[in-house]
């Protein structure tokens, strides 16, 4: 066989013909070859060896130089297997099967004698919202029950949860609209014009100190017991009252409804809006005595908190978690501000008009520091009443900033994304935080458009855990972090004008219905949302029956000697 020199590079000549080559059959090559590799003269042996298989399955790259056995010449041939057995060794007493004590079998707790006092009212709700003259108020502290049984070993999680609705649906109700979350995404509207109407309450401003806190300096969350927060609905609002009969606007809202509806798109949970429709505005409200003002947990985790059975009484039930959360915050956002009663921090005190719920009658309590700022967002020809809250003030590079407090808490890390905060924290506090926009996406989401909605510079984020997994009363602060708002949005992919797009689109959705009563429902098992329109007395007798009870003290706790 004679073979040419090609001098101009690589094949054969043009015109040639390898006659010898006729009947090769031709070698494809897939994208997994590394064609480049055989001819690397200068790598090693290593990397010049060819991929044995290419497929998954097993079959050979090139199927057609395979070698095939002819089972006609030599069907008797049979292998035999010379190697050695191998006889699997048999665990028995120690080992992996370990009696009682195994690795996903760990022995229960017992469980404390019930009845005690504890920092968390974790018996449920016990909290007092609305009703009386006008106002509600949620405390700092609580009153709770027993520590309740130990925790299993090993826990599964049910994916399929099947979650109940935040409100019966009656019969004389009838649907008016439906629609899906996910057609939310699709709205845009620009961001409105704003206009203060009336500042009221006072702000703390903020100690500098938890800047600096880490897990080895991590201090003790406490329990602002003398400090009163108010949780009033939209109608019960004197201020909102006002506005309404001097025509100001045309929908009346808080900032925490808005930015619940701003944020819906996220949500898993049940939830209600109740929506009243008259000649002068449209008030959109919540009911009195529910979990709206209640923080959710690990809402959009992939497993999230449940109990196996209807086990009330174990720590991580979550109405208990989302108890805990809620008083974590509200503690939280009062303990990292300066008390201007203590020597040293005169002069720190920023105080408004008058706060309207707090009556001179509440002996022996202080409101929190919160300001109402009474805001009008104009959006094209809506004009929306807002109520939005700040929490405190700082100085930053000489200049004077507002600010919003809200606090994460971390219950058990093997159930909540398995990043134990106390190793990573300090480190890798990015990761604390990818895996808490990931569980707790929604709530997130609310903080952020509520700072949005009140117009602050500055939103303070706490870390705030458990000093051991099995116990929901003593809590520690690990670190804080300063967010701007509107960057905080843009890095959790919250669309400012798709929140205001969702508004108005319920804003003029209500525009366009007749006067009455309605219901805005969240279906508990789909992402879906239904509009009812209720008979003008729903909800009515139940605010009346709780209406004795309004005025009991919740944040008072006694301790047992």
């Amino acid at each position: 066989m004679e073979i040419s020199f090609n001098a101009d590079g690589w094949g054969p000549v043009n015109g040639e013909r390898l006659v010898d080559f006729d009947d090769v059959p031709y070698a494809h090559f897939d994208k997994k070859e590394r064609t480049n590799r055989p001819a690397d003269f200068a790598s090693s042996f290593y990397y010049q060896r060819p991929q044995r298989y290419n497929r998954r399955d097993g079959e050979p790259g090139n199927v057609e130089f395979a070698y095939r056995h002819d089972a006609v010449e030599d069907s008797t041939f049979q292998l035999v297997d010379t190697s050695k057995s191998v006889t699997t060794k048999k665990y028995g007493g120690r080992g992996f099967q370990r009696g009682g004590q195994g690795r996903f079998g760990g022995r229960g707790g017992g469980g404390g004698p019930g009845g005690g006092r504890g920092r968390f009212g974790m018996d449920g709700p016990q909290m007092s919202f609305g009703g009386g003259r006008g106002r509600g108020r949620m405390a700092a502290g609580g009153r709770g029950g027993g520590r309740g049984g130990g925790r299993g070993g090993f826990r599964r999680h049910d994916r399929k949860l099947d979650r109940q609705p935040s409100l019966t649906v009656e019969s004389s109700w009838v649907q008016v609209e439906e629609f899906d979350l996910a057609q939310l995404l699709k709205l845009q509207a620009n961001p409105p014009t704003v206009e203060d109407l009336v500042w009221c309450g006072h702000l703390d401003q903020y100690d500098e100190s938890y800047d600096k806190v880490t897990t080895r300096t991590a201090k003790p969350l406490k329990r602002m017991d003398n400090k009163i927060l108010y949780a009033v609905t939209t109608a019960q609002d004197p201020i909102m009252e006002k506005f309404y009969a001097e025509s100001a606007g045309d929908v009346y809202a808080t900032d925490a409804i808005l930015a619940h509806l701003m944020a819906s798109p996220r949500s898993v949970y049940s939830w209600d809006i109740v929506i009243e429709k008259t000649a002068g505005g449209i008030f959109l409200d919540k009911r009195d005595n529910t979990i709206f003002d209640f923080l959710t947990v690990s809402e959009t985790a992939h497993d999230p908190p449940t109990t196996a059975g209807e086990d009330t009484n174990e720590i991580n039930y979550p109405e208990k978690l989302s108890l805990e959360a809620t008083m974590i915050n509200q503690n939280f956002s009062q303990q990292v501000l300066l008390d201007p009663t203590v020597g040293g921090n005169e002069g720190t005190r920023k105080t408004y008009e008058p706060n309207p719920f707090y009556y001179e009658d509440d002996s022996g309590m202080e409101p929190a520091s919160v300001t109402f700022r009474y805001r009008k967002f104009t959006m094209g020809n809506i004009k929306l009443v807002a109520r939005c809250e700040l929490h405190g003030w700082l100085t930053k590079r000489g200049e004077e900033q507002l600010l919003t407090v809200y606090a994460l808490n971390e219950w058990d890390s093997k159930f909540s994304g398995g990043v134990n905060w106390r190793q990573k924290i300090d480190q890798q506090r990015g990761a604390v935080l990818a895996t808490e926009l990931k569980n707790n996406s929604c709530k997130l989401a609310k903080w952020t458009a509520q700072s949005i909605l009140s117009g602050a510079d500055q939103m303070k984020l706490g870390y705030v855990s458990r000093k051991a997994p099995n116990n929901q009363y003593d809590h520690e602060v690990l670190a804080t972090q300063f967010f701007k708002p509107k960057e905080l949005a843009t890095q959790i992919n919250l669309n400012v004008n798709n929140m205001w797009g969702i508004v108005k689109m319920i804003s003029e959705l209500l525009m366009g219905k007749e006067e009455g009563k309605y219901v805005l429902l969240k279906d508990p098992n789909k992402a879906t949302v239904r509009l009812y329109s209720v008979p003008p007395g729903t909800f009515e007798e139940d605010d009346d029956e709780g209406g004795e009870d309004d005025d009991e003290e919740v944040g008072d706790v006694e301790e047992d000697d």
